[in-house]
């Protein structure tokens, strides 16, 4: 069922309708929890997996310089929340650490309900960039290494925010105006595109894009230099930049959830190896003491878009 505003919404705004429509199709009228055709990434043979946020496969292919395998797979998510919940949900993962730089893990906890060894939370405290609003990738980087000496028996799950917005870019302004007064009336960088309240398009956002993912190129690949084992490296979803979206053409912008056109779902898969294989064992973590603010959480999350 949808609520009066959602309905007002959509008869107020053409483009949420049509992309209701889409969203139907795909879900099979709301039958998918997730999108079926995508990799269970638990499941796949990594003992390092690094996820870059929002990051396309075509956009990952042709600037990235790290050497490997490169292959693609399709994701479960269109956004992090459903890639989280397709991914994670009810499941029991003692052998695995997650250092993640997005603060919807925390946001959805208690329905996702999955038990990870070690959840490390590096959107809080010291690890929060002020300046631009986001983790920077370089400490997401540091937080992993120090969780693989920490925790030598476990495998490493990594979650960057790079290159989901905001753009780490000094010069930009656009993309770090997306916080608005106005409580429910709130809309994020990219339904502003969409509605035509910000006078740019795609030629303005994909130069910021890709110099935010070339910022996170290096670490990652720190990463792969500074951990033992089978790496690879992936994306939770990709994003789309004005492309017609499908069956119905409507023009789209970000990434909405349960639509899986190839520019949201085609994921990279690259298989690194360094020096052989990172020798892991499930242990029952120890109770997690760390409380974590609500605020915080809605503050950090409001920074990076998400405005539900």
């Amino acid at each position: 069922m949808y609520s009066l505003d959602q309905i007002r919404n959509g008869l107020s705004t053409p483009a949420l309708l049509l992309r209701e429509l889409n969203r139907l199709y795909y879900t099979r009228l709301d039958t998918l929890s997730y999108n079926r055709s995508g990799v269970d990434i638990l499941s796949e043979d990594w003992d390092v997996l690094q996820i870059l946020d929002a990051c396309r496969y075509d956009m990952f292919a042709e600037q990235s310089s790290l050497t490997g395998d490169l292959q693609s797979r399709t994701s479960r998510g269109s956004n992090t929340m459903e890639f989280l919940h397709a991914n994670f949900e009810g499941r029991e993962m003692h052998d695995t650490v997650y250092v993640t730089a997005n603060p919807q893990f925390r946001r959805h906890e208690e329905q996702i309900d999955a038990e990870f060894h070690a959840v490390i939370d590096v959107w809080l405290d010291d690890g929060w960039n002020e300046t631009y609003n986001t983790v920077m990738p370089q400490t997401t980087a540091e937080y992993a290494l120090e969780a693989a000496k920490k925790y030598p028996t476990k495998r490493i799950l990594v979650h960057y925010l790079q290159p989901h917005y905001p753009f780490i870019d000094p010069e930009s302004t656009f993309d770090k105006k997306h916080l608005h007064k106005g409580g429910d009336n709130t809309i994020d960088f990219w339904h502003e595109i969409m509605f035509g309240q910000l006078d740019i398009g795609a030629d303005d956002v994909w130069p910021l894009y890709k110099r935010t993912l070339d910022e996170a190129f290096p670490h990652v690949q720190s990463v792969l230099d500074g951990i033992e084992g089978r790496h690879v490296v992936t994306a939770d979803h990709g994003n789309m930049v004005g492309e017609r979206a499908r069956p119905i053409p409507v023009r789209e912008w970000g990434h909405p959830q349960g639509i899986y056109t190839e520019e949201l779902v085609k994921v990279p898969w690259l298989v690194c190896e360094n020096n052989g294989r990172r020798k892991t064992t499930a242990e029952v973590p120890s109770p997690d003491s760390e409380t974590v603010d609500e605020g915080v959480v809605t503050s950090r999350l409001r920074h990076l878009g998400y405005t539900e």
